[in-house]
């Protein structure tokens, strides 16, 4: 839809004036059409606060001068008469009658995705501009989308804290503590991958699959949390230091602890794989190092 469009339109007949509309009153109109749908606000309190820049921009369509736009405000009831006009021609809402719509957006949003608060704001701001759900003010938006997220990720985490049995709960928070004369967590020596390949260390880490596959992680339910919030979890899991684990509310720490240990099932199998494969090959290296000196050797031991 192009500037212009806005123009024929509306009630009061805004429209069927035309051409006979003062021209500042035409390009105003415009520039509030505009200032909307970009912005998702209309700047009737001051009507002029516009880049000048983007007033030239529509009076270019317009064929108008932009000079004129200086004088919109000569009657201050025209920019609400015009914001009203353009609610009702293009189905602009207020933000107050669509809020629960919105949480629902956002709980959505936060559910099936991992962004941050920016991210979820910035997108929460285009999905109403798309659905021409006018703007509240900076703060509420960020107040409710912090709520919503806030929610959404206790509620997530409520849903797999709440499927541990209190056997499985101690013992994956009883992989926090450090035993008697170590120096790190049995999560910390879980999910620390191998350094090198030996025999030594392929038997070391067959014992520490078995040993992750006897918690039981991974026979319970996660439907229906994402895979990417069950991988986001793992992620920080992974990463954090026992205190900083011990440390969570009792459900995010369930729900950090079974999700880590889930994916360690899989790594730690991974992890095996990788050590004997690496002992194969250079068994095999070793062996064609074996036969490319044979032919030396006979040469050697053949009597002069």
């Amino acid at each position: 839809m192009g500037v212009g469009a806005v123009l024929p339109a509306g009630p009061r007949g805004a429209g069927r004036a035309g051409r006979q509309t003062p021209p500042a009153t035409r390009l105003g109109l415009a520039v509030q059409w505009t200032t909307v749908r970009m912005l998702g606000v209309f700047l009737t309190e001051n009507p002029l606060a516009v880049p000048s820049g983007a007033v030239a921009f529509v009076a270019e369509q317009l064929d108008l001068d932009p000079a004129c736009f200086a004088d919109y405000r000569q009657r201050p009831k025209t920019a609400y008469e015009h914001a009203w006009q353009i609610r009702e021609l293009l189905g602009y809402r207020d933000f107050g009658v669509c809020e629960q719509e919105v949480r629902q957006y956002v709980a959505a949003r936060v559910w099936a995705s991992v962004e941050g608060p920016r991210a979820l704001f910035d997108r929460t701001r285009v999905h109403l501009l798309k659905e021409r759900i006018l703007l509240p003010g900076i703060t509420v938006l960020v107040r409710l989308v912090g709520e919503v997220r806030r929610a959404e990720n206790e509620r997530l985490h409520a849903l797999l804290s709440g499927r541990l049995s209190q056997e499985m709960r101690a013992a994956l928070v009883g992989l926090l503590a450090v035993p008697d004369g170590k120096r790190r967590s049995e999560l910390e020596r879980l999910r620390t991958p191998p350094r090198k390949a030996s025999g030594r260390v392929m038997a070391e880490e067959l014992r520490r699959v078995a040993e992750i596959a006897r918690l039981g992680a991974g026979v319970v339910a996660t439907d229906p949390v994402p895979a990417v919030r069950l991988g986001a979890l793992a992620r920080y899991g992974l990463a954090a230091k026992a205190p900083t684990l011990r440390d969570l509310a009792e459900h995010r720490q369930g729900a950090t602890l079974l999700a880590t240990v889930r994916h360690l099932e899989t790594s730690s199998v991974d992890d095996a794989l990788d050590v004997l494969d690496l002992l194969a090959r250079a068994e095999r290296a070793g062996k064609a190092e074996q036969l490319r000196t044979f032919p030396k050797l006979r040469k050697a031991g053949t009597p002069v």
